[in-house]
């Protein structure tokens, strides 16, 4: 499972659309639509290996916990499996879960009450990749082209997204990543996860791959 994305047509670099490289493309379709983030992600097949923790997961911020479980209850009729059941917390409402192909997925919402009924809208998309060093990351995507939008520290960076409806790149330690998904942290093989927008292709510190802008794929 890759995640390949495109530049926006902002000045500075950023995060238009993920792409997910997936062992079995046909199933990965059928989930992703019933599941209803299909219009958020790309997808195409890969024999990539890895095994336990990815280093990453992707985010949907929604409007409320009734629009949480929406979401979650119809990736679970879908094929996905329970790492965290959504329930409250000292921040909101969230929960966490993996895909067939492997992604973790985390549906939150900063509202611990609902105020309308369940919607089908998704706020914000964001990639939350896990790295050893966020000060250092941010400092070198910085020199990338990116713009920080929010930074907290050494705990947590976030970039500003380009177009409207892009997913936002976020950076967050790799070992809190895995704790607050509930998995190990342990991993190993690839990310299988590839991120685009820039001129020139390269590689991060903690392995995190960029393609090119011209190299992304989208189906």
């Amino acid at each position: 499972m890759v995640m390949a994305t495109t530049a926006s047509t902002a000045a500075h670099t950023s995060l238009a659309s993920v792409t997910l490289e997936v062992a079995d493309l046909e199933a990965a379709r059928r989930f992703y639509r019933a599941f209803g983030v299909d219009t958020h992600v790309r997808l195409r097949a890969s024999e990539a290996h890895s095994t336990g923790f990815r280093g990453f997961t992707l985010a949907l911020t929604v409007s409320g916990p009734a629009t949480v479980d929406s979401f979650f209850g119809a990736a679970v009729d879908a094929g996905a499996t329970v790492l965290k059941p959504a329930a409250k917390s000292l921040w909101g409402y969230s929960g966490v879960l993996q895909a067939p192909d492997g992604t973790i997925w985390k549906i939150a919402t900063s509202a611990k009450k609902d105020t309308g009924p369940a919607t089908r809208e998704i706020d914000q998309v964001v990639l939350l990749i896990g790295v050893e060093d966020v000060k250092a990351t941010k400092q070198f995507y910085v020199g990338q082209g990116l713009v920080v939008a929010k930074s907290f520290g050494g705990k947590y960076t976030e970039f500003a997204p380009g177009q409207s409806g892009s997913v936002t790149l976020a950076l967050y330690k790799r070992r809190a990543l895995a704790k607050d998904l509930g998995v190990p942290v342990e991993g190993t093989g690839s990310h299988r996860i590839v991120l685009g927008g820039t001129a020139d292709a390269f590689t991060d510190s903690d392995g995190f791959a960029w393609e090119a802008t011209d190299q992304s794929y989208a189906e």
